[in-house]
Formats: C-alpha cells, sequence, structure tokens
C-alpha cells in the first residue's frame, strides 16, 4: 500500500491522504459493500478530489497482492466467501462437516462474515446467533444491525429466545433504559426485568459548563468514596475523548487517580502536541524541542533534517524572525520545501502580534491556516482530533495571554507526572474514564455520563450516517446499563462555539428529552430526578 501512495505522489498527488488513510477506506469499502465513493463522499468528503486516483490504488493495491502472493486480512474474508460461493464442492464438504453453527456477538457481524456464515449453515440450517440489536454500536467499523434484523427472514423457522432478566442493575435504571431504547424504530421488543430490589432514580445533573461540570463529578466522586464507595466502582462514560479534558484536569487537581480507557491523557495526544509546539515557538522562539516537532510535521523531513534546521536558528538571537526569512526555506533540501513552506507560512500569518491575542484565536488559527489539511492527509480519525482541539480552543478560553495558557498545561503536566510517580504506574484502585464503545460488557456501581447535550450525544456527524440516529440511541442505552446503584447525567448548559468563537447555549440530548413527556404531551411516571448544582 505505502508504494502505491507513493507512486501518487511522485506523480504530483500531494493532497492524496496517507497510506492508512487510504487503507481504511479500501477496507471500509471491503466490509460494508460499498462503493470507494460512497465511502469518501460520507466519511472523508475532503478526498473527494482524488476518489478516481484512490480507485486506481485499490486497484494496483490488488494486483500487487496477487504478484507477491500475499494476503491481508480483508482478503481472509473475501477469499474464504468467494471460495464457498464459487466452488461447490469445497461448499458441500465444509456445509456437511459442520452439523451445527454458533454465532456469539452477530449484531458486531459484516455483510461478508453473514454470507459465509449462511453458507457454512446451507446444508443443515442447524445455525444459532447469540446477540443484542440494542447493543450494535460498531457500524463504523462495517458492523451490519441488518444482519440480525432480518435473520428471521432468511431463517423463518428459526425460533427466538428472549433473555431479559437482567442481574445488574435496580429496577429504576433499567425502567429508563428499557423506555429509552423503546424510542427506536427497528429492533426487536423486550423488555429487561430485574432481579434486585428498588433503588435509587437515575440524576439528571444540568451545571453551567464543562467546568462546572468536571467540578460537580469530582466531588460527589469523594463524596462516595467516603460512604465507602470504592472508587474502581465508578466511571466516567462519555461519547468521545474530547469530553473528557476538563474532568482530567480536574481530577488531576484533587489527586483523584483515574485510568484512561479511551486513550492517552488529553495534553499528551500528539494533535494537541503539535498545535501547542506553535504556541511555544511564538511565545518562546528559543524553545527547541517544540521547533524540532514543527520541522518533524514538514512532509520529507526527518529528525536529522529537522536536528539540522534547528542548529541554524539556535545561534540567532531573534529564532523566529531569522525563520520567517525567505532565505532559511532555501536551505532546506528541495525536496523538503514544499512542507517547510507550509509550516513557516503559518507561523508568518500568526505574527509578531500573535502574543497579543487570545489563546483560542491561535488555536483557530492554526488549525484552519495549517493543522486541519494536516489532520485529513495523515489521520483517518481525523474528525475526532479536531474536536479535541476544538474542546483545547474552547478551554484556553479562560486565559487571556498566551502565556497563562502554556503556563496552566505546564502545572498540570507537572502535577499529573508527580502523581503517576507517586502511584508506581499501577492504580489498583481508581476512577475510570471511557468511551461508551470501550464500556461495553463492562459494569460499575456509579456510573456518571457527562456531556448528555445535543451535538454531544447524539453526536452530530454521527446523525448524518445512515440509521445514525438509531446506533447514537442505542450507545445511550449501553451507557445507562453499565450502572449498577446509580446512575448520574449530566448536562452542561453552555458549550463553546466554533463559528461564533463564543459558548452558546445548548439543549439536554434528545434522549432525555423525549422521556420526560408522553405523545399525549402529559407528563409520564417520572423516571430520573434531577439534581440542581449550587453555585
Amino acid at each position: 500500500m505505502n508504494s502505491c501512495i507513493a507512486d501518487m505522489r511522485y506523480a504530483g498527488k500531494d493532497s492524496f491522504p496517507a497510506a492508512s488513510i487510504a487503507a481504511d477506506i479500501i477496507s471500509l469499502s471491503v466490509n460494508t459493500g460499498r462503493s470507494i465513493e460512497d465511502i469518501v463522499a460520507s466519511r472523508y468528503p475532503s478526498f473527494q478530489n482524488v476518489v478516481s486516483d484512490m480507485i486506481k490504488v485499490a486497484v494496483r493495491y490488488g494486483i500487487r497482492k496477487k504478484e507477491m502472493n500475499l494476503m491481508d486480512f480483508d482478503d481472509l474474508l473475501v477469499r474464504w466467501y468467494e471460495l464457498l460461493e464459487m466452488e461447490q464442492d469445497i461448499l458441500e464438504m465444509y456445509a456437511d462437516n459442520f452439523l451445527h453453527v454458533c454465532v456469539d456477538e452477530y449484531q458486531d457481524t459484516n455483510i461478508i462474515q453473514a454470507k459465509i456464515l449462511d453458507l457454512l449453515a446451507s446444508r443443515n440450517r442447524n445455525i444459532m446467533v447469540v446477540g443484542d440489536d440494542s447493543q450494535s454500536i460498531y457500524s463504523f467499523r462495517g458492523a451490519e444491525i441488518t444482519n440480525m434484523m432480518r435473520f428471521p427472514q432468511r431463517y423463518p423457522d428459526a425460533k427466538i429466545f428472549k433473555l431479559e432478566i437482567n442481574y445488574r442493575s435496580t429496577p429504576e435504571i433499567l425502567d429508563f433504559a428499557n423506555r429509552s431504547i423503546m424510542m427506536n424504530t427497528t429492533q426487536f421488543q423486550k423488555e429487561l426485568r430485574a432481579v434486585r430490589m428498588g433503588g435509587l432514580r437515575p440524576v439528571f445533573v444540568p451545571v453551567r459548563d464543562a467546568m462546572q461540570q468536571a467540578d460537580f463529578v469530582s466531588q460527589h466522586m469523594i463524596e462516595l468514596a467516603d460512604k465507602g464507595v470504592p472508587l474502581d466502582e465508578m466511571a466516567v462514560l462519555y461519547r468521545a475523548h474530547y469530553q473528557s479534558l476538563e474532568l482530567q484536569m480536574e481530577l488531576v487537581r484533587r489527586r483523584i487517580p483515574f485510568q484512561l480507557r479511551s486513550g492517552i491523557r488529553f495534553f499528551e495526544q500528539a494533535h494537541v502536541k503539535d498545535v501547542t509546539a506553535f504556541i511555544k515557538v511564538i511565545e518562546n522562539p528559543f524553545d527547541e524541542t517544540a521547533w524540532l516537532r514543527l520541522f518533524l510535521l514538514c512532509e520529507k523531513i526527518g529528525s536529522r533534517t529537522a536536528g539540522r534546521l534547528w542548529e541554524k536558528l539556535r545561534t540567532e538571537k531573534e529564532p523566529l524572525k531569522a525563520a520567517l526569512n525567505p532565505d532559511f526555506i532555501g536551505t532546506a533540501r528541495p525536496h523538503a520545501r514544499a512542507g517547510l513552506t507550509r509550516v513557516v507560512e503559518t507561523l508568518s500569518y500568526l505574527g509578531g502580534d500573535a502574543a497579543g491575542r487570545r489563546p483560542d484565536t491561535v488555536i483557530r488559527s492554526i488549525l484552519e491556516r495549517y493543522y486541519g489539511g494536516y489532520l485529513e492527509r495523515h489521520y483517518e480519525d481525523a474528525s475526532s482530533r479536531k474536536d479535541d482541539l476544538i474542546q483545547l480552543a474552547g478551554f484556553s478560553t479562560r486565559f487571556e495571554t498566551l502565556t497563562d495558557f502554556l503556563g496552566e498545561l505546564a502545572l498540570l503536566t507537572t502535577i499529573s507526572e508527580e502523581h503517576d510517580t507517586r502511584l508506581n504506574g499501577e492504580v489498583k484502585h481508581a476512577v475510570i474514564l471511557s468511551s461508551i464503545h470501550q464500556a461495553k460488557g463492562l459494569e460499575w456501581s456509579v456510573v456518571f455520563l457527562i456531556g448528555c447535550s445535543e451535538g454531544k450525544i447524539p453526536l452530530a456527524r454521527a446523525l448524518k450516517e445512515r440509521g445514525g440516529e438509531d446506533e447514537e440511541r442505542r450507545l445511550f442505552y449501553v451507557a445507562t446499563t453499565r450502572a449498577k446503584d446509580r446512575l448520574y447525567f449530566c448536562h452542561p448548559l453552555t458549550d463553546y462555539s466554533w463559528k461564533s468563537t463564543t459558548h452558546k447555549m445548548v439543549a439536554p440530548s434528545r434522549f432525555i428529552n423525549e422521556l420526560t413527556l408522553s405523545s399525549r404531551g402529559k407528563r409520564e411516571r417520572i423516571l430520573f430526578d434531577r439534581w440542581d448544582v449550587e453555585e
């Protein structure tokens, strides 16, 4: 794949995505049965101008694999399916060999996997699939919920057994979860029933913003711990990793140990470090580490070249001014000058007055002028990384200057490192911070679901996908059913707006609102309580 992409770049296709992104697009096309044009249009719109070239890469990639007598993971499925479909004697041998076929987590199968299973069971038709359509949450990986929903149509004599007894959660939590998932139009109707006795109703907690949300969650954790609830029996769940930024910082401040299941700590992420490197160079032009990081962002520049470029700047009285001199770009080798030019032009645009501008304005300029395009070319999860940086910009609005912003980051990083050292890297009793996806199958006594706002859950971009709202509601259902005893829904009333660069009012998640009133407009039985946080 890398050599195929390199051929495109040598042909002048600099806007072509990195090999990992191209591979992801091609793989998703194979596993979903959708065309590359469709995948790009729905998930990678910034590459629509190179779709025809991407199709050529996919063709060449297939040819190269055959020439080298190699298969990738997708081929293991596709060629297996083709073998069973095209070679009748082989199909009969395997279909006769397997009298019974049992499949677990069937709701997560893709189209090819479902077809293979149907072929294997084609002779004896003794196939049993186990799964929960209400927990089908992996369409972004190619999972196809219709495999499960249409199973009774493909096997009319199939018997359906509903496992509705729940041993984990209180009746109040299950009542809320049942009423929520009932809003989905496509599902197998079922209702979880609790074995446990009654407990507390879920609690809806409106808060001013993400900072007050972090304060409420961390303070309530301390109070619950004082009452005997172990820290490792508490979890904070969220739709996207960036939504945990303020909470991570508050937990660090309060010395509350936590483990991240959704990635690495916010300020340790590569893209956050990249953007802050621009700011550090503006604030302190003698910061060698920041300069080296910026040089390594440039295409065709490696560590040795980056070191040589820094050596040319380190002896200058004004390194930033020297870097903006056109002669500096000329010191790089010809093939590296285009990438270096883009970084230098970004620094030039920020200009000498950047130190006097608000941090969120500077972050916005970096993302729009350079780094947004860099993310799209190099990362398959570019949208998620952009969300992180938008959250960073929102967080930075509480600081008047770049100096104050960088000072807070340095302080929190130091405290975090000291905290990790004190714990020797092993946290036996710690709060869990996790995305909903990675919490599937797990359980805790207390669950805080943060960011219960429109645009956060359901995630705005997910609603644009086919069946997006239903899948987001299934995610909400998964989150609620992780709680055994206590469940809190936190709704920040304001959120940072990238368009207006201000904080705006945001509505509660539709998944909360839709359970407040019945279709007749009258209040139904109370499904959750409300907790108004004092200022």
